[in-house]
Formats: C-alpha cells, structure tokens, sequence
C-alpha cells in the first residue's frame, strides 16, 4: 500500500509540475498585497504628530490644502444635471442668443497691433509698415496726434490731435482698452521706425498663457532708477496681455497727472511699475523676446548674425527702402527654414515608413503629399485634360478646343519653367537643359491634393565640354493644395428686406399662377419681409392692342385677388415694351424706382419661393462686397423619368430625379447700390452702343465691372419642375446656345434617355 501512495502522489506532482510556477507565483502575489494592506492599515491609524502649531501650506496654496481638502482646482470635476427652474411669478423673457458660438463662450481674438507713427512719417514709414507686415497681422491700427490727416490708402488711422508723446500714449491706451479690451488677449504696441517679423510675433504669442499679466519687451534701465525696475523699449515694440491692460487702465489718469517723462514708452513703464509692480521682461514661460539694433549704414543682405536672424524686432529703421530690404531678407530666411523643414519632415518620413509592413514601395510622390486619389469605380476616374502651349483641349464652354489664355496660360508656362529648373537643379553641373519645345501636356485636379501635371518635354542637353544634343522626357509635378484660409466676411442678418422681381411674358403666362400661390404660401402667410414686383414684357404688337386685349390681363385680376386677401400688401407692376427683353436693360429701369440699399432677387416664373432660400439670399449677399448667383435644381421630363408610371413623392427621392442647371443665370441676388456701380463702369465702357447689352445677363455685368465676390453655389431650396423653355432666337448666341443647353440636359439623365430610345427600338422592331 506504501509503494501505491508513493506511485500515487508521484503521478499527482508530476502533473501539476507544468503549472507549479504559477502557482507559486499567485501565493507569493497575494502575500505581498495582504502584508502591504496591513501597514497602509496600521499608517492610518497610528499617525505620528509633532507637537507644536500645525504646518502651514506652501506659499500661493489655498487654505483646503492645510486642511486635506483638495484644492479648488484639483477636485474631480463630474458632470451634474441642473434642473430647469422658471419662476412662475416672474414675466417669460426670450433668451435672445448671439449669433456665433465664439461670442456666446467669451472666447476673444489672438492678437492686436498699434503702430505709433508721426506728421513725419505717417506717409513714408508708415506706409511701409502697412506694405510689409500688416496683411500678417490680424488687426492692425496706426495711431497720431495729427489733426485732421490725410490717411494714406489702406490704412486705418486714429488721430487724437495732440502731438504730445505722453498724450499720444496715453490716448492710445485708453482708446484700445475702450475699443478692444474685450475682443482680443494680446496688445502689441510698436513704432513705425519698427521692423517686426509678424509670423514670428504671432508665434510667440500662441506660446504664452493668457492667465499671466504679461508686459515681455526689450528690457532697459531707468536712467537713474531702481536696478531692478525695468521698462521695455518702443523702438522693438512690447507685448502686453488683456488682463495686464484691463488692470492699468482705472490707473493711467493718475499716471498722466503724476508720472513725468519725456519718453513715451518710459512713462507707461514707470506707470506699470509703480500701479501693478510689474516690470517688463525679455523672457517669459521659456519664450525669448529676442531683438536687434541695428547701426548706420547697415546691409541687411549682408547680415549673417544668429541675433539678427532670431530676431522679432529690428530698430531703427531710417527710411522706407531700409523697411523692405529688411522685409526682403527675413522673408528670404523664413523660406530658407521653410524648405529645410520641408526636408527634414520628408526623411523621417521615409525613416518611418521603411519601418511599415508597406516597407519602402509605401512612400507616396511628392514625399508628405497626400497619395493620389484611388477611384472606386469608373464613374469616379478623375479625366486628365490635353493641352499644349498654345491651345487647350478641354474648354469650360465645352468646345473641343479653345486658345490657352489668361491664369491658364499663366499656370502652363509657369509648370514649364519650374519642370526645367528643377531638372538642371537635379543634374547639373553635368548637364546642362534648356527647352525645346512641350510636345505633349496634361493635368488634372485631384482634390485629396491638388493639380497634377504630365509633361511631355523636347529639350536640349549640353554637357560641360560643350556637346550637346535633343532628346525627349516626361516629367510629373504636383502643385499641391496649400493651408485652407477663412476668408473673412462682414456681419449679416435675416433681418433685411428681400425685393422680388419677377419678368414675364407672354410664354410665362400658364406659369403665373403657381408663383403666386407659392408666393402667397411661403411669404405671406408667414409674413416674412419680401416684396414682390411684376414686370409685363410687352411685344411692340400686343403693346398697340392692349386698349383692346391685354394679354396680362389674367394675371393682374390674380394680383388685385391677392391685395383684397392680403390688406397690407401691395404688389406693383411695371409695363415694358420690347422685341429683345434683355435681362439688363429690364433692370435699369427697376433699378431707378427702388432705393439704392434695396436687396433684389430676380426670380425666374418657374422657381417656387421658400423661407428656406429667402434666408440664404440675405446671408449670402454682401452690400458692396458679394453678389449670390444660387444654382437651382432643375427637375427632369417626368414622362421620360416614369414613362407612364406614378411619380415617386417619398422624402427619400428628394433632388433625386433631376439635376442642378449650371446654364442658367436668371435668379440672382444683388443689392442696388452694387448694381448701379457696376452698370455706370459698364455704361463709361460700351459708350452709346446699347445692342451690346442684348448679349450680357447681370452675371456678367458683376463678373467684368465690379470688384465684388460672385458667390455662385447649388441651391436646393429652389427646386423648378419641368418644362420646355422658349429660346429667344433675337438674343446673341452664347444666351441662345445656354438656353438650348439648359434644355436638353433637363431632358432626363443619360440612363433614362438610354431606357426610353431602348424602348423606342424594341416598339419599332415590333
């Protein structure tokens, strides 16, 4: 029995042999985490305490801290749910909300800039600085003493008329504490004699926390003051945060009364110092405000200096030629640093992606641009369009070939020399090529990362012993899409009144009524603040009848039905006669009987009218800044799209059975004042010859006499149903061609066109 226990427990140890470790593992675990708990245990409740007065906390930290509590700004914030609390004895206000996001959560603006400037320089140096640096500055504005000065073009002048070096400082203060001590949470005060590298300033300042009270300049010493007071130049200009000037602003009367100086930028030292106890400092949160000075007769082309390339500011600048030679070469060391990053990032790029499952054959062309678009079926290959020096074979009006001209002649010729040049830098000093001729060109927009060119090139190869010959060679480049900017747009509101104007003729008369009623419905009746005027195109024979038959006769009674509903709505009519109702001429003469701050949309008979729209015609027109030309969505033949069957009405199909009508330009949005600008530049050009205006829309009076953005988009708030338009053959050619155009593409989509003729075959074979 002895022998078979021994067998036994030797079979039982061999078997949990495997997993012995880790059962030794878990118990030497557990151990130590039951000994550990033990000794936290006892620690709590055997605290050992000093006698004597209880420790106090460290300098700056808050009284909870003493206490165990956690400090305010530690504590684990948790979301909590508040509940909705009116008090019924209380009168209901309508919260009324700001209009963007930024202004309703108190975020401000980066950064301002004042420039300081003089009677003397306001027209040199000044200028200069506004040439320069002061499109890289969000908001920059010049400050003087001068009364009543002429403002230099561009610029934006504030004039305090004192001349005084301390009032002009002090009224500068007061003026952006008053102004813009809200909106932004960074001031930056310089001189015009002033150089400042403005993506440097920005830079710095994107760096620095807000919550400090920041005065960071060129640190000197108070003639005769305090060693350890220190004020910051003007000639390099000073930073100073919002909280900073919302502090020193209740103080700078008793600065002005009691702070004598000659310098201005000593005096607001001084005030700062002895107010806030603040001094000025060169560096701050690991930045370094780093300046230059710079002496007589100094060539900035030939300035190797590390300080002078670290440089934010340089002073003093003498004269206007010094101010861009500077700007010259600090724009020059930008780019310099700009391509040596390039190609820093581009090799550890391909470090990287060596290192990739892809390995090697993963690295896109141009190394850092994004890989070229990959087409998931054939209906989203990107075309390449052929041209060559002189012609281009994919045409915007949809010729087959037109002559290369303008920013595409431009754009060719300058892919040209960028390919040669790029090709020299790549071989020589051993060879040596020049351009022949470019045998073939294509490109292409690709939209993951920009215009793409193949170029087939005939150059001329010389080597350095002077033999040469002709040879051919493809060459690719990308010109890739830079930083997506927001361009800036003036404040709008939903709030202005919207004038429609409708032209019509005989051929719209089956149309009317629908408009009207849609008119009616969405305007109306909802009150919404538009107007509607009528505009009866009158052929020279039915303008001799219309004692006898009117021809617009119908449509007036369905005016007069709608003034009867409506009491407080008029809607005007205006009589024209005309064989060529050209879109221009009707609008000068509406243009004269309304107000030069009306906002028109010119409507078409066919567009039904909606709130939906009306807003996003205010939103988009810009009272002497943009025009709004909305693409409406033209809905296809349904006896083409359905063949006999019911038509879809389910939300679902909504913009399906239809297309957005790129030739048309019959409904714009336009303010009368734009117009009337553009229509009198147009009116200076084309003389007496008014058959011009036949062959012109109000698209092209904006596009070629107005200065103005032409915001054309799809729009689909106006859906159009179909119909068969009458072409106007009196018209010129381009409008006659368009209509035809717009036409036969609102037929129906290829493939229903393909399933009807289909059809129409099997009918005929049968």
């Amino acid at each position: 029995p002895a022998v078979a226990a021994a067998m036994r427990l030797g079979a039982v140890v061999s078997a949990l042999r495997p997993a012995l470790p880790l059962l030794l593992g878990l118990s030497l675990g557990c151990s130590l985490s039951l000994l550990r708990a033990s000794w936290s245990h006892g620690a709590t409740e055997e605290r050992c305490l000093a006698p004597g007065p209880p420790a106090l906390p460290a300098r700056g930290a808050p009284p909870e801290a003493a206490e165990g509590r956690p400090a305010p700004g530690h504590e684990d914030f948790r979301p909590r749910i508040v509940p909705y609390y009116r008090d019924p004895n209380k009168p209901y206000k309508k919260v009324l909300r700001t209009r963007y996001i930024q202004t309703e959560l108190g975020f401000h603006e980066r950064l301002f800039v004042a420039v300081l400037t003089s009677k003397a320089t306001l027209n040199t140096l000044a200028v200069a600085v506004n040439k320069t640096v002061a499109h890289h500055f969000p908001r920059l504005l010049y400050f003087t003493g001068l009364r009543s000065a002429k403002v230099p073009h561009g610029m934006v002048l504030v004039a305090h008329g004192d001349e005084r070096p301390i009032w002009l400082m002090y009224e500068t203060m007061n003026y952006i504490h008053q102004h813009f001590g809200s909106d932004y949470d960074w001031f930056y005060i310089m001189q015009d004699d002033t150089y400042a590298q403005a993506e440097q300033v920005k830079a710095l300042v994107t760096h620095l926390s807000i919550n400090q009270d920041v005065y960071l300049g060129r640190a000197e010493e108070f003639i005769g003051g305090d060693e350890q007071a220190r004020y910051c130049h003007g000639g390099f200009g000073y930073l100073l945060s919002r909280s900073l000037l919302l502090k020193l602003h209740p103080h700078l009367d008793s600065c002005r009364n009691e702070i004598l100086s000659v310098r201005p930028d000593e005096w607001l030292g001084r005030c700062i110092i002895d107010f806030l106890g603040i001094t000025c400092v060169s560096q701050l949160q690991g930045q370094h405000y780093h300046t230059y000075e710079l002496a007589k007769n100094t060539e900035p082309e030939k300035e190797e200096e590390e300080e002078f390339q670290a440089a934010l500011a340089v002073h003093p600048v003498s004269d206007m030629t010094l101010m861009y030679r500077l700007h010259k070469q600090f724009s020059r060391i930008q780019l310099d640093r700009a391509y040596q990053e390039i190609q820093d990032l581009q090799m550890q790029i391909r470090n990287l992606t060596a290192l990739t499952p892809a390995g090697e054959a993963g690295v896109t062309w141009p190394v850092g641009i994004n890989a070229p678009f990959l087409p998931k079926s054939r209906f989203e290959v990107i075309s390449w369009d052929y041209f060559t020096e002189q012609h281009l074979f994919s045409c915007p009006d949809g010729s087959p070939k037109c002559e290369l001209s303008g920013a595409s002649k431009a754009d060719v010729s300058e892919i040209i020399e960028s390919a040669v040049e790029q090709l020299n830098r790549l071989y020589q000093p051993l060879l040596r090529f020049s351009k022949r001729q470019l045998l073939n060109g294509y490109r292409r927009f690709d939209p993951t990362r920009g215009m793409e060119y193949t170029l087939d090139l005939l150059l001329e190869a010389a080597t350095q012993k002077g033999h040469s010959r002709v040879l051919a060679k493809r060459v690719s480049l990308v010109r890739p899409l830079s930083k997506v900017e927001i361009i800036p747009m003036p404040y709008v509101t939903e709030a202005t009144r919207v004038q429609l104007v409708l032209p019509l003729t005989v051929q719209d008369l089956d149309f009317v009524a629908n408009f009207l009623d849609m008119f009616a419905m969405n305007t109306l009746d909802t009150h919404d603040n538009a107007l509607l005027t009528l505009l009866f195109i009158y052929h020279p024979y039915d303008a001799q009848r219309v004692g006898q038959v009117d021809v617009f006769a119908g449509v007036k009674a369905m005016v007069g039905e709608l003034e009867k509903r409506y009491a407080e709505v008029k809607i005007p009519w205006i009589s024209v006669k005309t064989e060529v109702p050209s879109q221009v001429k009707l609008m000068d003469i509406v243009s004269k009987k309304h107000p030069v701050d009306t906002l028109f949309f010119l409507a078409s008979v066919w567009t039904e009218i909606n709130m939906e729209f009306l807003n996003r015609c205010r939103m988009n027109t810009i009272s002497n800044w943009q025009v709004f030309f909305p693409v409406h969505f033209q809905e296809f033949n349904p006896a083409l799209v359905y063949r006999g069957e019911q038509t879809a009405s389910s939300s679902t199909d909504f913009l399906r059975d239809g297309h957005f009508d790129r030739h048309s330009f019959a409904e714009a949005c336009f303010y009368n004042s734009d117009y009337m600008t553009a229509r009198t530049k147009l009116a200076a050009d084309i003389l007496d010859r008014d058959e011009v205006l036949e062959s012109m829309e109000v698209f092209d009076v904006f596009l070629h006499y107005s200065g103005l953005h032409l915001f054309r988009a799809v729009e689909p708030g106006l859906v159009q149903k179909y119909t068969l338009r009458s072409c106007n053959p009196r018209l010129s050619e381009e409008l006659y061609h368009r209509c035809v155009l717009s036409n036969l593409e609102g037929l129906a989509s290829r493939s229903h066109l393909a399933m009807a003729l289909f059809e129409q075959e099997q009918a005929n074979s049968t």
